[in-house]
This record gives structure tokens, sequence and C-alpha cells, in this order.
């Protein structure tokens, strides 16, 4: 079992760090070898994702990503900035569905903005789309506009595009999600007023025949963004595009109190997956060992299950995480009065203690 680790930039290199020191204690020969990527990878070689780092991620089993980009990276040109290594990894691995569980953890209840009895329990997985939409779509550019309202004033454009193999694959993923948990799926899109997303809906549709034990329900993606903070409860599985998944995703993880406590998985259709914490390289709090290192943690968790068939591993991760929140410990983005702050190394010993 080979682990291409790529910690990246800002505080992913500390979060990193935690997430192996767990691994390694598990005790199963995991073979695991570091490489360069995002803003650390530009000022080594030049580029975001050098070909020695690709070439590691595609040899391995899994990738255990950490965060990238920074500030100072924003002035070069897009092609160059560190944010363009995640999605030169989406593309080359085929890594086209984007797990992203929404978990409030009983003693975080109180860490989010919501009302207790709205998040209380809440278990919602949202499964985005990944390699397609209108951050793939060509074409794009800039150019002078020769129609519209203003001819020969600058304009940019990007296309919003959909097949229906990408559609099907993505919809079968979310319906045998909802088997294993709810049954239930809910559909967001905006076929309303995008062609795209009648397309989407029209092949979800269709998709969801074959099965016929779960409940397939359509959403507007406005309306989606209201449920979450209304009702979030009410949804089990949520399947969407690159874009819109990219904002609801991030939406749910604010319920649970912390972007700080929630992973993600990236899979290919070999399940190969890169994993990662679904927050950024946060350049404003890096190196002063506050991070909070669950995230990523549980990313390596979800890594265990769904690519290295390690589901018992998982389970331990899990409940010593389950356990250090039990005990009180608590990261300054998820402490509370009554609870005892710790940084970033002593979240993650504590987490190694637990898995006893």
């Amino acid at each position: 079992m080979k682990i291409a680790v790529l910690p990246g930039d800002g505080i992913g290199t500390e979060i990193v760090a935690e997430a192996v020191k767990v691994l390694k204690a598990l005790g199963l020969g995991l073979e695991m070898e570091h490489a360069p990527v995002g803003g650390a990878a530009y000022e080594a070689s030049g580029h975001p994702l050098p070909d020695a780092t690709l070439r590691l991620a595609r040899e391995a089993d899994a990738v255990l990503f950490g965060a990238v980009g920074d500030w100072k990276y924003d002035t070069l040109e897009r092609a160059l900035r560190p944010e363009q290594a995640i999605l030169g990894l989406r593309k080359h691995l085929g890594l086209f569905a984007n797990f992203r569980p929404a978990i409030c953890y009983e003693q975080l209840v109180g860490a989010s903005s919501l009302k207790p009895e709205l998040i209380a329990g809440l278990d919602i997985l949202i499964i985005r789309e990944l390699t397609g939409d209108i951050y793939f779509g060509q074409p794009r550019g800039r150019r002078v506009a020769t129609d519209g309202h203003f001819p020969g004033a600058e304009e940019a454009f990007d296309t919003m595009r959909y097949s229906r193999p990408e559609i099907e694959r993505i919809a079968h993923v979310a319906f045998q999600a909802a088997r294993k948990r709810n049954k239930k799926v809910t559909s967001v899109d905006k076929a309303n007023v995008l062609e795209t997303f009648q397309l989407w809906k029209d092949v979800v549709t269709e998709v969801a025949r074959d099965y016929p034990d779960v409940t397939l329900e359509h959403m507007y993606v406005d309306n989606a963004a209201m449920q979450l903070v209304k009702a979030p409860k009410k949804f089990d599985v949520i399947v969407t595009g690159n874009m819109f998944g990219d904002i609801l995703s991030d939406e749910a993880s604010m319920l649970t109190g912390s972007i700080g406590m929630l992973p993600s998985a990236s899979l290919n259709a070999k399940n190969q997956g890169l994993y990662e914490p679904s927050h950024g390289s946060a350049p404003d709090i890096a190196g002063q060992g506050i991070a909070n290192p669950l995230a990523t943690i549980l990313s390596a968790a979800m890594m265990l299950r769904f690519s290295l068939n390690q589901p018992e591993a998982a389970d331990r991760i899990e409940a010593a995480v389950k356990a250090v929140l039990a005990q009180g410990l608590r990261t300054p983005d998820i402490w509370s009065e009554g609870t005892t702050k710790v940084g970033t190394v002593q979240m993650g010993d504590a987490v190694l203690k637990a898995l006893g």
C-alpha cells in the first residue's frame, strides 16, 4: 500500500505531519513517500505540479494531500498558481467523484452558529462531480466583444459543459452511496435557466430507475443553499455539479462549527483517491502551531476505507477522534468555554494516545 504524501503550503505541512503520525501508529506497513506540490513546488522547480510529483501520485494507491495556496502567488499567471496543482491532479488521475461528508459531532453541537436542534445528529454527504462543468469547459478566455450590450469592450467567458456519460457515472456513485445510508438522493441543479443542468436533471432521473429503493428529489441550487441552513437534516446524499458542489459543500461544512473538522475524498473509477481536508492553506495562521489537524486525520481514515481496504483501521481513527473530543480537547477554531485549548501537535498526540 503506497501513499503519496503531498503536504503543500501554509498549514498543509503541519496538519499532514499529524495524519502521517497517526497512520504510522497503526502498524499497517504503509509505504509513504513525500513530494512538493503547490507553491512549495513552484518555489523548488517553477511549477505547482512537477512531473515527479505527478508520477508519484499516479503510481500510488492513494494520495494524502494537505493544502495549497498563498496570497503571495496571486500575481502569477493562472497556469502557475498553486491551485492549479489540485486541478491537475484531479484531471490526470481522473478523480471525478468528490465525497464531502458534513457530520456534527455530539461534543461540537454548541460550536455551530445554528440552533442545536437544527444540527444535532447531522450526517449528510455531498457528492460533487469533479472533472467537468465550468471549471474545465472550453472555450474560455478574454477577448474584445463583437456583440452583446457593450461591443468593443473587453469581456471574459467560461463554458459550462457536461456530457451524458459524466452525469451518469456520478449519479450512479450517489445512488450507490445512498443505498448504504438513508436511501435518499437530492440532485441539485439550475435546470430552470441552464440547458446544461436540464440535461443533468434528465439523466439523473433516468439513472434513478436503476435504484427503485432510493428516493430521488430535485432541487434548484438557490433553494438547496437556503434549505442547508433552514433544515439541514432533511438531506441525506446531495449530488451536484462541480461549481455548485464547491459552494454548497463549503456552506455545509460550516454547519458543523468548523471547516477544520471535515475531511474529503476524491475518487476515480479504480477507487484510487486523493484525500484532503475540506479547508485551505490558511497562510494567516501557518507556522503558529494552532491549526486543527482533525480534518486531515479523518481524511486519512477515509483513505483507509475507500482506497486501501482497511475499514477496521479507519474505524479506529474515527473512534479515537470522538474520544479526544469527548475529553474536551479543542484547537482554537472549535474551542469554547469549559474545554481545553490545545495546539496542532498536542491534538495529534491525543489522537495517537486514544488509538490505544
